[in-house]
């Protein structure tokens, strides 16, 4: 019989989050709100995130939600950046990045694995570094396990790929 499989991993369409980028960028200058201040949205090295600069934590916080607006329109997780980190203000500036995540770590690589282990005994989970391969004879399986974790509020963004 006939193994079929599909990876999870963490990654994402980079064309969507360049536009989210650019569209947020557009609005900063065009919002009535943020005139006549320094808010402004930059690229971190290699496309890994987004570096916010503005004159307070006001600004920052409304650039952050004209982010999330624009990946939600793009149906993308609001999961997929990181604004854990905390702002950072000198010299009458404050400016927080928000790194992209790109993969998925050990950890979530386990919690996904715990938690598909008991919902679906036919399927079989091969942990691979950032990624989880699941493996079933049955194709209704598979989709099954995946309509499972898209439901689930996990924490970090999801993404299938490697459907065969």
């Amino acid at each position: 019989m006939a193994l079929n499989s599909f990876d999870i991993t963490s990654g994402f369409n980079k064309a969507e989050v360049n536009n989210v980028f650019e569209q947020t960028k557009r609005e900063l200058q065009t919002r009535y709100d943020l005139k006549n201040s320094n808010a402004d949205i930059s690229w971190l090295d290699n496309q890994a995130g987004f570096k916010i600069i503005a004159d307070n934590e006001w600004q920052i916080e409304t650039i952050i939600e004209i982010i999330r607006k624009k990946l939600a329109a793009r149906n993308l997780s609001q999961q997929l950046v990181d604004v854990s980190k905390d702002n950072i203000t000198s010299n009458l500036k404050t400016t927080k990045e928000i790194p992209i995540k790109q993969v998925l770590s050990k950890e979530d690589v386990a919690q996904l694995s715990k938690i598909i282990r008991p919902e679906f005994s036919k399927v079989k989970l091969i942990p691979s570094g950032d990624y989880l391969r699941v493996e079933s004879s049955s194709r209704d399986e598979l989709q099954k396990v995946i309509s499972f974790i898209k439901n689930k509020d996990l924490g970090f963004a999801v993404n299938f790929t490697n459907y065969k």
